[in-house]
């Protein structure tokens, strides 16, 4: 019986990104065209201005992500997309956006292999580079969708992040969901669940008789409020060591403090960026794990083997980075085997090895040669 109050329509992933970020507000988009990312760039062309906000084509990916720091230091919500490539020229701009503390929404549509690779061919292999692609070594937030109408939540949810914690956020998604048409119900795109209160950073201000302080990273967990260019306040920008006005310093306190704020402030509250779907059975053996794509082929495998009478535990998951490392070992509980489904080499499946430190054995079910994981290999490794 079809519900009256819903509706289907067809759309693609890079569709719902698109929405996702005209609904969080976003004013400002800058990119350059990349394979399988370019839709993006040509629908936020069209649609930005039309709500009053900025689309430009630039020059470069280099060019691209240093329109959306310097639009977002000036107020405005920003988001760029490309592809792994264009991903290798924003990594200085990636450190700049880390060290400066500026909220960017960086979309990777990502495709196979290295350099040109496959650049109409899926693939999942910029999860350990989004994470230590530019120098220092600091966390940055990364999600991932599986599906078209989480492309559309987690995208809101990435500016939401972005702006909470001044960092860059990666939404990792790949050419199949990105270009992919589907029937998706308009019930099922809604606007993500908050941060719960007090679950994530608290903007600080100065105390009573302090004055402001653009950069205060004392307490390092907590996250100052961005101010942008052209207001009352006097605010510096600097990529350089910095102490909490923005004026470079090489005193070792001063340092410390700054360098374990950037950590901090991700790390400390790795539980309320933690987000995945647990579809958890008792008595299970054997534990799935995959991400983006490839859980569709999982979601599908599960429904299979518990139709056959199999016991099996799977879990999706949507944060990458900080790695849910809760999630995780609350899944493991019991089993005896975990299998990490990915399109690459194992990028992931490390971090899970890492987590499950003797808990529980660790496999890798992988695909390196433009196809998908198909539910008949999910239901091989099911035990």
């Amino acid at each position: 019986m079809t519900d009256p109050g819903r509706s289907l329509e067809l759309i693609d992933g890079s569709t719902a990104i698109v929405r996702g970020a005209l609904d969080a507000g976003c004013t400002f988009f800058a990119g350059y065209p990349i394979t399988p990312a370019s839709s993006i760039l040509m629908r936020l062309l069209r649609e930005l201005p039309a709500v009053g906000g900025v689309a430009v084509q630039a020059e470069d990916e280099i060019a691209s992500l240093s329109m959306c720091l310097g639009a977002a230091l000036c107020g405005a919500r920003v988001m760029t997309a490309s592809s792994g490539p264009g991903l290798s020229l924003y990594s200085e701009n990636v450190g700049l956006a880390i060290m400066g503390e500026v909220p960017v929404v960086i979309v990777d549509v990502q495709r196979l292999g290295p350099s040109t690779g496959g650049a109409t061919t899926v693939g999942q292999g910029d999860v350990q580079f989004v994470r230590w692609g530019t120098a220092g070594g600091y966390p940055i937030i990364a999600l991932t969708p599986s599906t078209i109408p989480e492309c559309y939540t987690l995208t809101i949810r990435a500016f939401e992040l972005a702006a909470t914690f001044r960092s860059p956020v990666f939404l990792l998604t790949d050419k199949e969901l990105a270009l992919t048409l589907a029937s998706v119900s308009t019930a099922a795109s809604v606007r993500p669940k908050p941060l719960a209160a007090g679950a994530g950073p608290l903007p600080i201000l100065g105390g009573e008789g302090e004055a402001f302080r653009p950069y205060r990273f004392r307490p390092a967990r907590d996250v100052p409020p961005l101010v942008p260019f052209g207001g009352e306040e006097l605010v510096r920008f600097t990529g350089s060591s910095h102490d909490e006005d923005g004026l470079l310093t090489k005193d070792p306190a001063t340092l410390a403090a700054l360098n374990s704020h950037l950590s901090l402030k991700i790390e400390a509250h790795r539980d309320a960026l933690e987000d995945v779907t647990a579809d958890l059975e008792p008595g299970a053996r054997t534990l799935l794990v995959s991400y983006g794509v490839t859980a569709g082929g999982m979601r599908a495998a599960v429904r299979r083997a518990r139709a056959a009478g199999k016991r099996v535990s799977a879990l999706t998951v949507r944060s990458l980075w900080p790695v849910p490392e809760t999630a995780l070992r609350r899944a493991m509980d019991g089993v005896e085997r975990v299998v990490v489904a990915e399109l690459n080499l194992g990028d992931f499946r490390r971090e899970v090895e890492r987590v499950a430190a003797g808990r529980a054995r660790v496999t890798g079910l992988h695909r390196v040669d433009g196809e998908l994981l198909t539910p008949a290999q999910f239901l091989s490794e099911i035990r």
